[in-house]
């Protein structure tokens, strides 16, 4: 059997970078060694390079290709685990593309259109059973009148970074006095962003992958924060948060969830592995759409990693499906 040579992509140019990094240690242990080579490459804004037992090898971004040893290594694949720019907003998939090369994630127009909150909402809006919060839109650009914010939505209120990952950047506020530290934390991470009415209800978080050619909907996880929210602390910060795989939900309710996430992947042209996030409103258990990340962690203790074992698939089997399922 020939082996492929994979560039697992990592870092970016954000602050999750560090998360970047625990992904793509976990996926290169995960990827079987029999079939493939794996090359992490770090992609960094003045370099990208390939860190092997020579030492920092820059890659030629002419072809993305590497000199080891006097040879030229070419790659047969590019799986993206940076989270953020350059490697979730459709960046990395226009110039693989360019390139020739397969990759895991959905393609450069998905990535780029699911990076922005509100277009994401606006292209999901109307499918049965989905429901989403009330927001407004702001831009650097633009005056950002927090009266009128305050007459137009009720509080409390999210304002995250419209194409920030990670909750890096996101505020909770309960009145007006709260709004403008809020936006500049968010302004500080983007040029856009989000505010949303808080939805008060349970949340969860659930993979959904196209394997061996068939959509799969992975087991979904509920997240019990014991902060106020979910945010970039309650999310890597171990003790602050209690992740619940596989949530208890009925199965005639785990069914409907499924077809919604099912029809979110189909009418957004999603590809590869994305990981969607929602609210269970309380009382009702109506479905509130939060977002799609097209570049999910995949650190071992991740939700994507979680919700494969907890289906009862081996984790390096999905790599691999994600891998050949490209081709």
């Amino acid at each position: 059997m020939t082996t492929k040579n994979i560039a697992l992509c990592a870092g970016g140019y954000t602050g999750e970078y560090e998360v970047s990094l625990n992904s793509a240690k976990n996926i290169a242990a995960n990827l079987d060694p029999a079939k493939y080579k794996v090359y992490t490459v770090l992609i960094n804004r003045d370099s990208w390079f390939y860190d092997g037992e020579g030492g920092k090898i820059n890659i030629d971004k002419n072809d993305f290709s590497l000199i080891i040893k006097g040879e030229k290594v070419k790659f047969d694949f590019a799986f993206i685990t940076v989270h953020g720019t350059p490697g979730e907003d459709g960046k990395l998939q226009g110039y693989f593309d360019m390139m020739g090369i397969p990759y895991n994630t959905c393609d450069a127009t998905t990535s780029a259109i699911t990076m922005n909150k509100a277009y994401t909402k606006t292209i999901v809006h109307g499918i049965h059973g989905l429901n989403a919060a009330r927001s407004m839109q702001l831009h650097r650009k633009d005056a950002h009148d927090v009266a009128t914010i305050a007459a137009n939505l009720k509080f409390p209120l999210f304002i995250k970074p419209n194409n920030g990952g990670s909750s890096v950047g996101m505020s909770k506020v309960h009145n007006i006095a709260g709004l403008p530290e809020a936006l500049k934390k968010a302004f500080d991470e983007d040029d856009q962003v989000l505010v949303e009415e808080f939805i008060k209800g349970r949340e969860f978080s659930r993979g959904i992958a196209r394997l061996k050619g068939k959509i799969t909907v992975l087991p979904a996880t509920e997240i019990i924060s014991f902060k106020e929210f979910f945010d970039y602390e309650a999310k890597y910060t171990a003790g602050a948060s209690e992740e619940i795989t596989p949530a208890d939900l009925s199965p005639e309710l785990n069914d409907k969830i499924a077809e919604i996430l099912t029809e979110i992947y189909l009418r957004l042209n999603c590809k590869g592995m994305v990981r969607i996030d929602f609210i269970l409103l309380e009382d009702t258990l109506d479905f509130y759409f939060i977002e799609v990340n097209t570049t999910p962690g995949q650190s071992a203790a991740s939700l994507i990693p979680q919700q494969v074992r907890a289906a009862g698939m081996s984790v390096m089997d999905f790599y691999g499906d994600l891998i050949e399922g490209a081709f």
